[in-house]
């Protein structure tokens, strides 16, 4: 796992292609696992400052208890209107750390006006994926801790699919 400044420092480019794509739209998808082990899809919005990204919920949401008790997640951003795939998608993995310190979390409230009292989590990535189109092909960039961004293209045939670099 990594946090959101080691990111940006071993990719900028691409670390700020997905933060411009969370910064389009307000309300984003996040996944949790309940309980049974089974997926929870909820909205949510994503917050990036202090060099970190950040994910706020009420107390007692199911999606704060489901990372409470597992802090496994996966946040798909927000695909706006239409099929185009103008922006294509983007999606972050990891896991949510929750964050109690009064000092931290009063400065998170000074600076966004988050209601009180409310959890506030710290993304630690496990992976970072964008998905676009390049005229008629498809565009993966996945970016994995310690390792470069892989780009992989494909096509519509079955023997499209090739790797860059």
């Amino acid at each position: 796992m990594t946090s959101w400044a080691e990111f940006e420092k071993a990719e900028p480019e691409f670390a700020a292609t997905v933060r411009e794509r969370f910064g389009m739209y307000k309300h984003h998808v996040l996944g949790t696992l309940r309980r049974d082990g089974s997926p929870r899809l909820t909205g949510l919005e994503a917050d990036f400052r202090f060099e970190q990204m950040w994910l706020g919920m009420m107390p007692g949401s199911l999606k704060a208890r489901d990372l409470l008790r597992d802090p496994r997640f996966a946040l798909f951003a927000n695909p706006g209107e239409g099929a185009e795939m103008t922006h294509g998608d983007v999606r972050v993995s990891g896991r949510a750390i929750e964050e109690t310190g009064d000092e931290l979390k009063g400065r998170y409230v000074g600076e966004t006006n988050a209601p009180t009292p409310f959890h506030l989590f710290r993304v630690e990535l496990d992976e970072v994926s964008a998905v676009g189109l390049d005229g008629q092909e498809i565009v993966v960039r996945t970016w994995r801790p310690g390792a470069p961004v892989r780009v992989l293209r494909r096509g519509n045939d079955e023997d499209s699919a090739r790797a860059e670099g």
